[in-house]
This record gives C-alpha cells, sequence and structure tokens, in this order.
C-alpha cells in the first residue's frame, strides 16, 4: 500500500483523479516548512509545489521513495540528497506552454503600448480636456520588427517564440553566458543583450543562473529595451533592477515573480513608489496559472505518480 501525501493542496485548482492503484492518500490545504518531516514521516510518495525538501528533511524520512513535484521547478528540493538515498524525483513539465508564453506577450504588449500610463492619464481627465480627437502623451512601440531576446529554452521559450514570430518579431535565442562555443541557432550572450528590444528569461534558478542579470547586464541592454521574467526571481538581482528602473537604464520591466513568495511586507520589489511606475508590472506568480493550465499540470502529476508505482517512472530529475 503506498501512502501518498500531498503537502500542499491549495497550490493547484483542479480536479486530481485517484491514482489506479491501491493508496492512502492524505492532502494538507498548506504546509509549513517546520511541519515536513512530522507530515511525510509515513509517506512513500510526497507530492509537493514549493514545500522546501533540503537534505536534513531527506534524510529524516526513511519510508519516502518519490517526490512528485506538482510544478517543473526543482530548487526546493535538494535532489543530490535525494540521488544519495535512491529516491525518484519527477516533475511536471509542459503543462504551461500556452499560457506563459500568453502572459509575457501581455507583459509585452501592456508595457510597450503604455497601457498603464494610458489608464492614468484617462483617470486624470486629460483625454476629455482634448482640443482634438486623440492624445501624444505617451509613446506607443509595436512589437512588429522589434528584436526579442530569449534567454532560456525548452517548451516555454519555444511556446514565446512562436508568438512572437507570430507578431512579427525578430527572436534571437542567448547562448549561456560566459560560453566558450555558440551552439547553432544561438546568439552569444553579450550580443543578445546588445541587440534585443526586450528579453524574456525563461531558465530554471541555479547557481548557474543565480544573478545571471544584474547592474552589469542592465546597463548593457538598450535604454529602449524591456526585460520580462516569468521564471524565477533570484535570475534577476533586485537591487540592480530597482535602481535601472529609477534611473531610466532601461525602459521597462514585467515580471511574475520575486525573491520571496510569498513576499514579506516590505519587500523592495513590492515598494509603493516602484509599483506606482507605469513601466513596471508585477504580477503575484500567476503566468502558469489558467485553470486548463492546472488542470494538465494535475493530470500529467497522477501520471507521473502511476508510472513510478509501475516501475517505469517518466519525467524523471533525479
Amino acid at each position: 500500500m503506498q501512502r501518498i501525501v500531498f503537502l500542499e493542496s491549495e497550490s493547484i485548482i483542479a480536479e486530481l483523479r485517484q491514482p489506479a492503484f491501491a493508496h492512502d492518500w492524505v492532502s494538507y490545504p498548506k504546509t509549513a516548512p517546520d511541519q515536513v518531516v512530522e507530515r511525510l514521516a509515513e509517506a512513500t510518495i510526497a507530492v509537493i509545489n514549493k514545500a522546501p525538501l533540503p537534505a536534513a528533511a531527506v534524510n529524516a524520512l526513511p519510508k519516502l521513495k518519490m517526490v512528485a513535484v506538482a510544478a517543473t521547478g526543482t530548487n526546493v528540493i535538494d535532489l543530490e540528497a535525494c540521488r544519495a538515498r535512491g529516491i525518484v524525483v519527477a516533475n511536471v513539465r509542459g503543462y504551461a506552454e500556452h499560457t506563459v508564453p500568453e502572459h509575457v506577450m501581455a507583459l509585452l504588449l501592456a508595457l510597450s503600448r503604455n497601457l498603464v500610463a494610458w489608464r492614468e492619464t484617462l483617470q486624470a481627465g486629460r483625454w476629455q480636456q482634448s482640443d482634438q480627437f486623440c492624445l501624444f502623451d505617451h509613446p506607443i512601440r509595436d512589437l512588429h520588427g522589434a528584436t526579442l531576446g530569449l534567454i532560456g529554452s525548452g517548451s516555454l521559450g519555444n511556446g514565446v517564440l512562436r508568438l512572437a514570430e507570430a507578431f512579427g518579431m525578430r527572436v534571437l535565442r542567448a547562448e549561456r553566458k560566459g560560453a566558450d562555443t555558440v551552439r547553432p541557432g544561438y546568439t552569444p550572450f553579450e550580443t543578445v543583450l546588445a541587440e534585443a528590444d526586450a528579453i524574456s528569461l525563461h531558465c530554471p534558478l541555479t547557481a548557474e543562473t543565480k544573478g545571471l542579470i544584474g547592474l552589469a547586464e542592465l546597463r548593457a541592454m538598450k535604454r529602449s529595451a524591456l526585460l520580462i521574467n516569468t521564471a524565477r526571481g533570484g535570475i534577476v538581482d533586485e537591487a540592480a533592477l530597482i535602481q535601472a528602473l529609477k534611473e531610466g537604464w532601461i525602459a521597462g520591466a514585467g515580471f511574475d515573480v520575486v525573491t520571496i513568495e510569498p513576499p514579506p511586507i516590505d519587500h523592495p520589489m513590492l515598494a509603493p513608489e516602484l509599483l506606482a511606475l507605469p513601466n513596471f508590472l508585477l504580477t503575484p506568480h500567476v503566468a502558469w496559472a489558467s485553470r486548463p493550465a492546472m488542470q494538465a499540470l494535475a493530470g500529467q502529476l497522477i501520471d507521473n505518480i502511476e508510472s513510478f508505482v509501475a516501475g517505469t517512472p517518466q519525467n524523471r530529475v533525479v
């Protein structure tokens, strides 16, 4: 009998079918870090999203055989500790291949066409006071003909590329930062920074990508460029980004993530003066969260568990 414990059932809104084998299923709406070991004590399969699973927790759970991640990112899990114990870790892939790219394009469009600034202009009564049929208070840029730099590929990057090309954008795939060679179809990292009118991030948060975009990279971008991050907060140096926005190093930014989630009330990315900027858009990590995407995630999550129990694990990270 498998004992499956889902630590964060409130992290998705979807119908979860029951796995097709004998099991005992326990769900908790949410789980604090100090509750993880206690709640997984009897679990053979743990289902987690963002609940941390460090090495100490892994080693304190002798019955654990699988970690089924209800997401793509696995940075909250000590993968080496799982590997050492022979614990299978499987994630969910491709479920957000439509919803995240759509969110990216929504941010790009809103920033390029200055929608927030236009809304504020209307609220101030400027149109009503105009002596002609339209206003020219804020610049409007087209995506057509602009250059988009993609940092990170996979299904999300490919989805953004597909939509961007439909808008008539030129798309450059960035080679890894500091790479000695450039793969076919890729462009040197520094060239992408210099040429892109907008950059969209789609890489995982790892030791190599933490702080990937910092002071030097923001300085290297065009002053007219936009930065979009629907990946992970730590990929961008947030202090550098705030400075860049306030001092006009880049034209704007659209983010769906921050370094600490949920953020504390005094998190610098949620400072009132920053959120008041019309060229900065921040959404609360919802780019992935359309109802169809969450249902697809739920289906693949159970598929992963069933495949593991059948002896043919799929979507393995470890």
